[in-house]
């Protein structure tokens, strides 16, 4: 039996919603489908889907097709494609030297002892600036804390302790601004041209440490890639990879970016009457951090190898039927790149990404498949976009939220799909974003429908909902969701996942040999249609709540 027909003879549709439930749906046979997208997408032949590639150009062509064969209407600006562009820097370490001037008298740092460069920063030729420690490096106006209030910044170099201050403030808030690239926006607007974070001697405690930020200086997915591992050494330096449009980097601006060792420390801060064991008791204490200019100025020297790698997101797009809200967009994101070939585990060297992330992308195609074969209209139109570079920064995303295909002031939400790990039967969905916005009231009517209770985040201090796609939307005040198989502390359920993270993320063993519940994983996929049909149908359009942080960012 056909795929249309069979699926339409499982489904109504509840008057008046237009909102599609299964009744008896063949959840095995619709896994199959599933796993069979994961298997070629995951498939040693595609090295990992590094972007840039040979493989990840097969990925792109393989989800282009897909997207052709179901109906979807091309949504790129190239038929279903939208290139994009990104720059590769990498810094060329015999050209690279840092001195410190006092007094006439230089004094040179020992490069990959005292500090370390990185090509996050842009510096490519020589540069001389005067430094200013800046304690914690944060403004965070929810707690009234700013560490550059009264600092001369302007042309300097801030240098400041990765720890998070001893201020209360939501996960939320404690999550968004400590992400590499708000950090620098602040620092930027307060006038400084460069960062140099600070290490602290280990043997002081550390309570109170920076949350892990969404777009790190070197993200482990470019050092995995770069010949790295988790506990590894590098064996050549790792790329910095951003946006070749400039318009779209936040990063933009920042000639030097440094990281002083504790050893490095010492000598930076001689002759500023405090030392780094002081700051460090401070730390400790949950106290608030001196700020003051050090001596002297600090001279750099980098050399910058630069690429420029073209790759592409992939779009199509469910018309809607509706004369009036058709031209109003539900996103449906997942990204179709992981980190290619690195540091060999067990002999194993290619990083294949199944379900990071090539279980999103084939629920993308899945759950695009039983829409239009349903024959059910949606009032809205529904686009579905595999995304690249994720693993650099969430950069393709980024570009889409920046330069969409379609009019960016009639998109009203993105469903994100990133690593969501059918690993067991799906009885309860973890939603990030539940709280934020109106779609946590859809997203629990869609998971009624199969059965499936809803939950918050598990692990809120892992900042989840800032780490994958959904947040380039947010940033530009698009409501958003992503989500997880849910557990119950304690379960069973609960063990695996640890298990899973501990033992596979970001791994070679992150294949399609390992056991993944494809019947969950259909399960799963049913709930994101019914989500997206009713996002695509309500009257209203999705609304942050008041009390969500993200609100600002509303347009």
């Amino acid at each position: 039996m056909k795929l249309k027909s069979f699926v339409a003879s499982l489904l109504i549709t509840t008057a008046g919603a237009g909102v599609v439930i299964a009744q008896s749906a063949n959840l095995a046979s619709e896994g199959k489908a599933w796993w069979a997208h994961v298997q070629f997408l995951a498939d040693d032949k595609l090295e990992g889907r590094n972007v840039g590639t040979p493989g990840f150009d097969k990925a792109v062509e393989y989800v282009e097709s897909q997207f052709k064969a179901i109906g979807l209407k091309p949504a790129g600006t190239n038929g279903y494609r939208q290139p994009v562009k990104l720059d590769s820097r990498t810094l060329v370490p015999e050209q690279t030297s840092l001195v410190l001037v006092r007094d006439g008298k230089e004094q040179a740092l020992v490069v990959g002892q005292d500090a370390t460069l990185s090509a996050r920063g842009e510096l490519d030729g020589s540069m001389e600036a005067a430094m200013v420690f800046v304690g914690y490096g944060m403004s965070i106006p929810e707690a009234s804390w700013d560490d550059f209030a009264g600092q001369n910044l302007k042309g300097k170099i801030a240098v400041y302790v990765n720890q998070f201050p001893p201020v209360k403030v939501s996960d939320n808030v404690r999550s968004h601004v400590n992400t590499a690239d708000e950090r620098w926006l602040a620092l930027k607007r307060a006038g400084a041209i460069g960062v140099a974070t600070l290490a602290l001697p280990r043997a002081q405690a550390q309570p109170n440490p920076a949350p892990a930020a969404a777009a790190p200086a070197t993200p482990p997915a470019q050092a995995a890639a770069a010949g790295t591992g988790r506990g590894g050494q590098a064996t050549q330096p790792a790329p910095v990879i951003t946006l070749l449009d400039r318009e779209l980097v936040d990063a933009a601006g920042q000639a030097l970016a440094m990281n002083v060792t504790a050893r490095g420390a010492a000598a930076l801060l001689a002759g500023s009457g405090h030392t780094a064991e002081e700051l460090a008791q401070l730390v400790a204490d949950a106290k608030p951090l001196p700020r003051f200019p050090l001596p002297g100025t600090l001279k750099a020297r980098a050399a910058l190898k630069r690429e420029t790698i073209e790759t592409t997101n992939v779009a199509g797009m469910f018309e809607g039927s509706d004369p009036a809200l058709k031209s109003e967009y539900v996103i449906m994101t997942a990204h179709l790149d992981h980190v290619g070939v690195g540091r060999a585990v067990n002999g194993d060297s290619i990083y294949n990404g199944a379900m990071d992330d090539a279980s999103g992308v084939a629920a993308v195609i899945e759950t695009a498949r039983l829409l239009k074969a349903s024959g059910v209209k949606t009032k809205r139109s529904v686009v579905f976009v595999a995304v690249t570079a994720e693993e650099k920064g969430l950069l393709g995303s980024r570009y889409f939220a920046g330069k969409p295909t379609v009019p960016f002031k009639q998109i009203v939400a993105d469903i994100n799909l990133d690593m969501f790990l059918p690993l067991y039967p799906l009885k309860v969905i973890e939603v990030q974003g539940l709280a934020e916005s109106s779609l946590g009231e859809s997203v629990r009517a869609a998971a009624k429908t199969m059965g499936v209770e809803v939950q918050t985040d598990r692990e809120p201090e892992q900042n989840r909902f800032i780490r994958s796609d959904q947040y380039s939307f947010i940033r530009r005040g698009v409501p958003a969701l992503a989500f997880k198989f849910g557990y119950e502390f304690g379960s069973p359920d609960e063990k695996t996942r640890r298990a899973w993270v501990a033992d596979v993320y970001h791994k070679p063993n992150d294949d399609t040999k390992q056991t993944v519940d494809v019947e969950a994983a259909a399960k799963f996929n049913r709930v994101i249609l019914g989500l997206l049909q009713r996002v695509a149908n309500d009257a209203a359009k999705p609304a942050w709540k008041d009390d969500s942080f993200f609100k600002r960012f509303a347009r």
